[in-house]
């Protein structure tokens, strides 16, 4: 019997040890996940370092309403670092209750939902940055519903946020790319990402020096790009007229990377320009105009015709009782990728018959551009023979010199408005001397307005 009882209680310690041993297994993860967010910084408070003790784990995260996952898991070394750190997870989480969290689980939102949602929080310590935000492209692809425009959490880890001077990094680490990734892959092998790359030379531009942080528009829009460019290469100007004949037209009409992206392939871009507000024509939200009459004007997909775009510029014309829409032509690259293939200026193009030549290439490629209601621009093909027609001079006439662009038909139609603007004050001037010398030798003097002078070219005949 007593053999048995001690067997039994042999057994029964072994059990709680068990037991005892199960559990400490069981709460090892958070044992450690706490263990590690005190060790990695001692910089966190004590709030944030209970809130990491669950949402320090990996595992940690949430079913959204459209089958999405998010993921609340935060490490605590990169919140450690974060300028975050310093007001703690309460100030953006103030919806909050420790002693009811998790509270029971809300009607469900999408992930997109929960994600503008909190553009909201950021706005309450960040309204500067949110303004320029709400003005931006970005901004209006949201509120036009684009799932894919970004929103403060996209380039911004809500907990991971560093200093400017300490994001300034590394160009891997630029969220641009994230949405632009040809265009980054571009950038990276320019002139401007190569320099960047070396840490000797941190200086080099990147995205937002160019295209603006917060309040981002269209590139194709204004002159924003060419502003940025002369922001830092600001005596370009005056370096291009020692070589360039009417560099500051050049200026006005060619893009930058028309010439400094030299593998980039070229296009004569017919801009619809108001001559009365000097502005480029914008179409109105909407009101799809352009979009609608060039697919009406060009059902079999070709390209506009001479016809076709004369007609265009009527029914716009039409539409702005105030305004006199014209073409305004601009030389420049194909797309967004092929802007950011900038060289280093030794081995820019500047050999003139690239584009002054027969046949040259950026002229065999034409289309008509409007800008957009986001500020980007719809464009439309058109047929090449369109720079030919005599409508055109208004359209090329920013970029146009006799000869320069081998448009015969111009080179002719320009010689001749020479020809007859010369000829006719000159056949005047003829006529009239030829008429006075008339009236000299038959006698019938004309009215003299000056008699010394009557006197004299009488004595002289």
């Amino acid at each position: 019997m007593i053999s048995f009882c001690t067997k039994l209680a042999v057994s029964a310690i072994v059990l709680r040890r068990a037991i005892l041993v199960g559990a400490a297994f069981a709460l090892l993860p958070s044992f450690l996940t706490l263990s590690l967010v005190l060790a990695e910084d001692s910089a966190l408070s004590k709030d944030s370092q209970v809130c990491l003790a669950c949402h320090g784990q990996s595992s940690m995260k949430k079913d959204m309403a459209d089958g999405e996952t998010l993921s609340l898991h935060i490490k605590g070394k990169a919140f450690a670092a974060s300028v975050h750190n310093a007001i703690g997870c309460s100030v953006c989480h103030a919806d909050i209750d420790l002693a009811k969290h998790p509270a029971p689980s809300k009607k469900k939102q999408t992930l997109r939902e929960y994600s503008i949602a909190r553009v909201e929080v950021c706005s309450q310590c960040h309204e500067d940055k949110a303004k320029l935000y709400e003005g931006s492209i970005h901004a209006s692809l949201v509120r036009a519903g684009n799932p894919m425009a970004p929103l403060c959490s996209d380039c911004h880890s809500p907990h991971a946020v560093l200093s400017k001077a300490a994001a300034s990094g590394p160009i891997d680490e630029v969220p641009c790319r994230n949405c632009h990734g040809a265009v980054f892959k571009a950038y990276a092998q320019s002139v401007h990402g190569l320099a960047r790359a070396k840490e000797s030379n941190g200086g080099a531009p990147i995205c937002a020096d160019c295209h603006r942080a917060h309040d981002v528009t269209a590139a194709s829009s204004g002159n924003q790009i060419k502003e940025a460019c002369l922001s830092c290469h600001s005596n370009a100007l005056q370096l291009h007229k020692r070589w360039l004949p009417n560099a500051a037209h050049h200026f006005e009409s060619v893009s930058c990377p028309a010439c400094h992206a030299p593998l980039a392939s070229r296009r004569v871009d017919l801009r619809l320009f108001d001559s009365n507000t000097k502005e480029r024509v914008r179409e109105k939200l909407g009101v799809p105009r352009f979009e609608n009459r060039t697919k009406l004007a060009d059902s079999k997909g070709q390209g506009l015709d001479t016809l076709a775009l004369q007609s265009l510029l009527k029914e716009f014309n039409r539409d702005n009782d105030e305004g006199d829409t014209i073409l305004r032509g601009r030389l420049e690259v194909d797309g967004g990728p092929e802007a950011h293939m900038l060289t280093e200026k030794g081995k820019a193009i500047k050999d003139c018959k690239a584009c002054h030549s027969e046949g040259a290439a950026p002229f065999q490629k034409v289309s008509i551009s409007i800008v957009g209601p986001d500020g980007r621009q719809l464009r439309h093909g058109a047929q090449q023979n369109v720079l030919q027609a005599p409508t055109s001079v208004d359209s090329v006439r920013g970029f146009y010199a006799i000869g320069g662009t081998r448009i015969k038909l111009l080179d002719i139609l320009l010689m001749l408005a020479l020809a007859s603007g010369v000829a006719v004050p000159i056949g005047h001037l003829s006529l009239k001397w030829l008429f006075r010398k008339y009236l000299l030798k038959s006698g019938k003097h004309p009215l003299p307005q000056d008699k010394s002078k009557v006197g004299s070219v009488t004595s002289d005949s």
